[in-house]
């Protein structure tokens, strides 16, 4: 029986370590694409057995090409998450034009042409696609490029969803809210109150942690979600529900 493989897109940082490291409980090989390979063998050799670096572009259709057919050579592709994601423009008015194509490149395109060159491989073994979006998909949280592209990402998967659903795939978005990665760790530093003045925007008093992404993705990966496609499910601690501070504003107010 072949191995049952993962590939995890943008592995080397907290958020995809995180990820590759809850699909190896129900995989047997987990590849680490991501487009620094120094970083994707120090997060291989962090994780142990069973994770296996590879560089890939997920911007150009010919390093994805190649990782789809070194995955092929290695075993039976059964999940794909599309992780890898960047913001360089802050907002509409200082954004360039730079910056909003290389904002959807990374964001949006990269996963359709990751998508895409494993198809094929998806429909064989009737896989499960899993696009890491983020809550700017769904509201205005600056970023604007960013979140355009995250807004297309969560629909390209319903594309996905709809379309190739007869083939068996089944195809899901998790949308983050902040997560408590190495850069919010720097920031901390600088500002050791910067969790707490987050925490005032969450429901649930604290802000994501990159193993709470990870376990909303292996649930929609595994048997569990074997009905759940072309959803989006929020990961973000309670922001999109409602900020706690305005709500308590108003519930202390006869001016509604």
């Amino acid at each position: 029986m072949a191995p049952r493989i993962a590939i995890v897109t943008g592995s080397a940082g907290d958020i995809g370590r995180a990820i590759a490291a809850r699909l190896k409980h129900d995989h047997d090989l987990i590849l680490l694409a991501d487009l620094d390979l120094a970083a994707a063998e120090a997060a291989a050799e962090q994780l142990g057995e069973g994770f296996k670096p590879l560089q890939v572009d997920i911007t150009d259709a010919h390093s994805c090409a190649a990782m789809a057919k070194t995955a092929q050579l290695l075993g039976d592709v059964v999940t794909l998450v599309n992780n890898a994601g960047a913001s360089r423009a802050l907002s509409l008015q200082s954004a360039t034009l730079d910056d909003w194509q290389f904002d959807r490149s990374l964001n949006l395109d990269g996963a359709y042409i990751v998508f895409r060159a494993l198809a094929d491989q998806l429909i064989a073994t009737r896989g499960a696609v899993v696009n890491i979006a983020s809550v700017n998909g769904i509201g205005v949280f600056g970023h604007p490029a960013y979140s355009a592209a995250k807004a297309g990402m969560i629909h390209l998967t319903k594309l996905i969803a709809v379309e190739y659903g007869r083939y068996g795939i089944r195809a899901n978005t998790v949308a983050p809210g902040t997560v408590r990665t190495q850069a919010w760790e720097d920031r901390a530093k600088a500002n050791p109150n910067v969790f707490d003045e987050a925490a005032e925007h969450y429901a649930l008093g604290r802000i994501v942690h990159p193993n709470d992404v990870a376990e909303a993705v292996g649930f929609l990966s595994s048997p569990l979600a074997a009905a759940i496609t072309g959803t989006c499910l929020p990961v973000d601690c309670g922001l999109t529900a409602g900020i706690p501070a305005l709500a308590r504003t108003f519930s202390q107010s006869n001016d509604y």
